[in-house]
């Protein structure tokens, strides 16, 4: 056990604890969409941010992927925090307009109006389903495709999945409630974020691809 504070109240806890399992140990609320207990933190959302202090230095951190560390200080709710999290809101509710729980998320960080251009995505790239997919499930049947503002979740190469088990796991654990399986045939799996999807016959290989 390592004696830390957080938010001027201090706890001894154990200490193989991030700073976000920590928090919540003691029912002190960060927000989060990327994060689950059942997976590896990879702090992708950066909306669990928080200052962190250890030996005078202070510095921000995603506490998902944060370590505790004996007389470690830590801030949730600063007004730098909130900052920033206002802005990270702004810009997934620019990518994803239409999507509840980013608009409870910005009622409860205080944002009240998007700046930036607004985009029509169903998927904030939380990874979440591909991570669950992987280290969960085991099959990896989805993945990220393409690079940059061009990513985006889908099955390898377009293909409907033939290794999906049809389990549901990426639709239930999917925060936006947006990802959708559907079952093509008996062996083959479609992954999508949209009601509807097209087929296309490849020229070379003479298989279907969707998209």
């Amino acid at each position: 056990m390592i004696p830390i504070t957080i938010n001027d109240q201090q706890f001894e806890i154990s200490n193989d604890l991030t700073v976000l399992e920590a928090a919540r140990e003691h029912g002190i609320h960060i927000p989060t969409l990327c994060y689950h207990e059942a997976l590896e933190s990879v702090g992708a959302c950066r909306l669990c941010v928080v200052e962190v202090e250890t030996n005078g230095r202070i510095r921000t951190a995603a506490s998902c992927v944060t370590p505790v560390a004996p007389n470690m200080i830590i801030r949730t709710n600063t007004e730098k925090i909130q900052q920033l999290r206002r802005v990270l809101v702004e810009l997934l509710l620019a990518r994803c307009p239409e999507l509840k729980v980013l608009h409870d998320l910005a009622r409860e960080v205080g944002l009240k109006e998007v700046r930036f251009f607004k985009e029509q995505e169903d998927c904030f790239l939380c990874g979440l389903c591909v991570r669950a997919c992987s280290e969960i499930v085991g099959v990896n049947a989805v993945g990220f495709g393409d690079r940059g503002v061009k990513n985006k979740v889908e099955p390898p190469f377009l293909k409907a999945s033939n290794v999906c088990i049809s389990c549901g796991t990426c639709t239930t654990i999917c925060p936006a409630g947006t990802f959708h399986l559907e079952r093509v045939d008996r062996l083959k799996t479609l992954h999508h974020f949209h009601d509807e999807y097209h087929e296309e016959k490849c020229r070379v290989c003479g298989d279907h691809f969707i998209y």
